[in-house]
């Protein structure tokens, strides 16, 4: 499908969906999450990808949510009918392995993004913040959340309440990031990361993921029940025979994803 707002792409098995506002550094309006997250879901589907990476240019990831949108809101029921928040419910149920490949600013929406795709490739360049206390709201779409989660209270009320910015070097001492890569080569690197886990077992990434993020939501017994399950639920799969099965006779897995 052609995309007005965003560009799409695949390189074997890593789909890749960029940004495409450059001159508005990639502000998140209604219109560019909608084709995000409809190209996310055709990705999710596709047997032929197994990991997705999401993008922007080297100059900013995403600045934020498009201002100028919400600033004609005139009520609170403007926004709560508004197509901007609920799309990131639609990327909380992406089932694949999603990496966002950042360079530049992360700023606002576009750091929540961020933080709601499942590992960050960040370019040395990369500037993590959410600065919508400026504009005499706060985050909105899961900042305050997934923040405090990732750097714990202290950090994330000094980063929400007094917009500090932090450093792909700080934000990888925070555990906010995965790796540090050249601005350069952030997105092939990032790809190259993305191939890796493309090339593992489909339906046991699936559940991997599935069970990580239970982490936030289930009591420790719960998730370690929820694990268990997904675990022998991997011994109906076909990967799960070959995988054994060439681990015993040294050999390459060919998976399959069933």
């Amino acid at each position: 499908m052609s995309y007005e707002y965003i560009l799409t792409r695949t390189e074997g098995r890593v789909a890749i969906a960029q940004f495409n506002r450059p001159k508005a550094y990639n502000a998140l309006s209604p219109e560019l999450l909608q084709e995000l997250m409809h190209a996310l879901e055709a990705f999710d589907v596709d047997e032929d990808i197994g990991c997705i990476v999401v993008t922007g240019n080297e100059k900013a990831f995403s600045a934020g949510a498009d201002i100028k949108y919400m600033a004609g809101a005139a009520a609170p029921a403007d926004m709560l009918n508004s197509p901007l928040i609920v799309q990131w419910e639609r990327l909380a149920k992406i089932s694949k392995p999603v990496i966002a490949a950042v360079s530049g600013f992360a700023l606002g929406g576009g750091c929540e993004l961020a933080m709601a795709c499942d590992m960050i490739v960040a370019s040395e360049s990369a500037k993590f913040g959410q600065p919508e206390i400026n504009l005499g709201v706060i985050p909105g779409a899961g900042g305050t959340q997934r923040m405090t989660r990732a750097v714990g209270k202290a950090l994330a009320m000094e980063i929400i309440l007094n917009d500090r910015r932090l450093s792909a070097q700080e934000a990888q001492q925070v555990g906010l990031v995965n790796r540090i890569v050249p601005v350069e080569t952030y997105l092939e690197e990032a790809i190259a990361f993305a191939a890796e886990i493309a090339a593992r077992a489909p339906v046991a990434l699936r559940l991997a993921k599935e069970a990580i993020n239970a982490v936030f939501e289930m009591p420790l017994q719960a998730g370690l029940n929820h694990e268990s399950r997904l675990f022998y639920m991997l011994f109906s799969t076909a990967d799960q025979k070959e995988g054994m099965d060439a681990f015993v006779n040294k050999r390459q897995a060919k998976w399959r994803g069933k």
